[in-house]
């Protein structure tokens, strides 16, 4: 069995520091497709907060929120919503401290609250809008994943009364918050059954504390120069900076890629 999958997370891995993608990563995912390898986003962000790369970079498969929501070639193969009642609850403790909750479902991405000093912090670093107010969104949607955005010392009365939720740090004053077991690992398991490959054809590149669990499962977990040091201790390989060819050059080094799949190539340092 030949068939191989790639999966790619965004921020800090896929998409350089300015949150820009870069031209030699374009061109490898594009010879990776070119040789029938599956090219997967996997990212904690919501689909609303990525779409624009699907068509730019000929993206139809992603694991988003994760792990939460899973497709491939553009339908939904798995989807794990939490517990509305749970939803409620968390949303009312949140208003009553000032904290702010970001939302995210599989087609949307909004908040409790207009204008939330940490939100506002979080957003920009990511480069995203400001997302829109919807304090109904527990009683008519589906939420998959929520992001809390209070101080460091603040969450663990959250941990303590939902204790049936993980919560995966991603900022200084934003954690995300998922069903006990959810992860990026359990997104990629689902992918790689519906699609019958075996987990020594599946690799991973990532940078971030929510991608150690996505590094150790796949066959080849493949670390960026800029992760976390965790990170690197776990992954089978460490390529360049997210800013510096990485993508290409750790596609490159694990064999995917050869320099002839690549065009180009001679403005590239190796």
């Amino acid at each position: 069995m030949n068939n191989k999958i790639v999966f790619f997370d965004l921020d800090g891995t896929l998409m350089s520091h300015d949150k820009t993608i870069l031209d030699s990563t374009k061109l490898a995912l594009k010879a990776l497709q070119n040789k029938g390898i599956h090219t997967v986003i996997c990212t904690g962000r919501a689909p609303l907060m990525f779409e624009w790369l699907l068509d730019e970079l000929s993206f139809d498969s992603y694991v988003s929120m994760n792990g939460q929501h899973v497709v491939f070639g553009g339908k939904e193969i798995f989807s794990n919503p939490m517990k509305r009642e749970d939803m409620q609850k968390l949303t009312e403790l949140a208003n009553e401290k000032g904290h702010g909750l970001t939302y995210s479902t599989f087609d949307n991405f909004v908040t409790n609250a207009s204008e939330h000093p940490l939100i506002t912090a979080g957003t920009t670093r990511l480069k995203i809008p400001y997302p829109p107010v919807d304090k109904e969104i527990c009683s008519h949607s589906d939420i998959n994943q929520v992001q809390i955005y209070c101080e460091p010392e603040e969450t663990e009365q959250y941990m303590q009364l939902f204790n049936d939720y993980s919560f995966v740090r991603w900022d200084e004053c934003s954690v995300d918050m998922l069903p006990n077991g959810a992860s990026k690992a359990i997104g990629i398991q689902k992918m790689l059954e519906h699609l019958n490959i075996p987990i020594e054809n599946s690799y991973a590149f990532g940078d971030g504390l929510n991608d150690m669990q996505m590094i150790e499962t796949v066959g080849t977990g493949i670390a960026m120069e800029n992760a976390i040091p965790e990170l690197k201790e776990v992954a089978d390989h460490v390529t360049a900076s997210c800013s510096e060819d990485g993508i290409l050059k750790g596609l490159l080094e694990v064999g995917l890629l050869e320099e002839k799949d690549v065009p180009l190539l001679q403005g590239i340092q190796k």
